[in-house]
């Protein structure tokens, strides 16, 4: 099975994290190195990778820091300055849950009992160096796991695809509509996509676009405005987004414009489904905060300044799709 760069977009070689930039796609293929977890950090808050590629990146980031500490005997503490780093660096994503299990982990093989990803938990004698080496296979192994999951849940929504559907997206959903669209010409359907530019950081005809038509697939690029307009024609038979965020009650946080799309799609009556990390400590979307861009970034894009000088702007990057909206979630499977 080919893979999308942007499946699995972060790697660690050495004691160096590889991180995808997709700010320079579709045009650059260019990994940024981070050396540091201040350096990992970094490359969050500046949207280097974004989605699933911060979610990974957490985990190298915790295993870089590993192989910088390996000496150390009490690593919890390193640990858990690894975590706030990382906790702070964008609000909407909910960091904190994936922080907390590295460091459940760790504390769990600090008195004797080692939870691995498959839930299993053994009994054995862990002092110094050796705490490190076996977080590190914990860590290692849980992402094993949460590929194979990805791989899953891709085969799961392609048995939901009929041929001849036409699937509209908005954003990206780092790697996985390629792989859903691969299991779908395997079963001999014929699908086709139309995806939303997705301002301003435009990852729907950046990224979206280049690696569904990289993978061999017809795309066709549409602006954001142009939702309701094309829905009311009837071509588009389903719409299929990813997630940043689940609250417990269903709601979702995914990039802005998600929510208006899921408004137009249950006016005309057509399918909703969403690609879902694992619920977070959210009841709801009223308890997610959504994260405000700096305005920079809708006024200018790559260094050219868009409106005039003296105007505002305001950048939320997320918003809060309700769960009535949405027919159906598509879970990895995976808790706490």
């Amino acid at each position: 099975m080919k893979f999308s760069p942007l499946f699995w977009p972060v790697e660690l070689k050495g004691n160096i994290v590889y991180i995808l930039d997709e700010t320079l796609l579709p045009h650059k293929l260019v990994y940024v190195k981070a050396k540091t977890y201040q350096q990992a950090v970094k490359a969050i808050k500046e949207m280097k990778t974004r989605a699933f590629g911060q979610v990974s990146l957490v985990f190298y980031t915790f295993l870089l820091v590993l192989k910088q500490n390996k000496n150390k005997k009490n690593i919890l503490p390193v640990l858990k300055k690894t975590a706030a780093a990382l906790n702070s660096a964008r609000p909407t994503l909910p960091f904190k849950f994936l922080t907390d299990m590295v460091l459940d982990w760790q504390a769990q093989l600090e008195i004797g009992c080692q939870r691995q990803p498959t839930d299993t938990c053994g009994v054995v004698s862990l002092t110094g160096q050796a705490q490190g080496q076996d977080l590190e296979k914990t860590i290692l192994g849980f992402l094993e796991m949460l590929k194979a999951r990805r791989i899953q849940r891709a085969e799961e929504v392609s048995r939901i695809i009929q041929d001849k559907d036409v699937i509209l997206t908005h954003c990206n959903v780092s790697g996985e509509l390629p792989l859903i669209a691969e299991f779908c010409r395997k079963a001999g359907k014929h699908i086709e996509f139309y995806v939303t530019e997705t301002r301003p950081y435009m990852q729907g005809s950046r990224l979206t676009a280049w690696e569904l038509h990289l993978a061999g697939f017809p795309v066709t690029i549409m602006t954001d405005g142009m939702v309701a307009s094309i829905m009311s024609s009837g071509k588009i038979t389903k719409v299929i987004v990813g997630a940043d965020q689940l609250a417990q009650n269903g709601d979702i946080a995914n990039k802005i414009g998600t929510y208006q799309i899921a408004l137009v799609a249950k006016h005309f009556k057509v399918p909703f489904y969403v690609l879902c990390p694992p619920p977070s400590k959210a009841k709801s979307g009223k308890d997610i905060t959504v994260e405000i861009r700096p305005e920079k970034e809708l006024l200018e894009y790559q260094g050219l300044r868009l409106a005039p000088y003296g105007v505002k702007g305001f950048y939320p990057a997320f918003d809060i799709t309700p769960n009535n909206l949405i027919t159906k979630h598509f879970h990895l499977g995976i808790a706490r």
